[in-house]
């Protein structure tokens, strides 16, 4: 996607080019919300672990701590692959001003001032 760029589109669908500026753009917010989906995982769930692994109960149940730490991951994930989805829309929306000087060129001489925003699929 960064070597070719995505499609770019105006409001309706119609396609106005590919570009690599905002294949840049979507593939930074999917970087970031896949992050933010994995980080309780990888922050909370050791000082959890590291808490509970105090009680008598958990030191007679070491066979166990693999188990409750998937568990544990799976709860994490239930709630924050949503919301980590919702932090940028899937349709993601780029000033004309901001596309590579070519595309932007190339749209400005075909549709003028008509197309301020170009939109694209971010992917997931």
């Amino acid at each position: 996607e960064i070597l070719n760029g995505i499609a770019v589109t105006d409001e309706n669908g119609n396609t106005l080019g590919h570009s690599k500026k905002a294949a840049a753009k979507g593939i930074t917010q999917v970087a970031i919300s896949r992050i933010t989906m994995a980080a309780p995982g990888m922050i909370i769930l050791p000082i959890i672990m590291q808490r509970l692994e105090k009680y008598k109960f958990m030191q007679r149940i070491t066979f166990l701590h693999g188990p409750i730490q998937v568990m544990f991951v799976g709860v994490f994930l239930i709630f924050m692959v949503p919301a980590a989805c919702s932090l940028f829309p899937q349709r993601c929306s780029m000033t004309v001003s901001k596309l590579e000087p070519e595309l932007r060129d190339s749209i400005v001489s075909r549709y003028g001032d008509k197309v301020q925003l170009v939109y694209f699929n971010k992917g997931l």
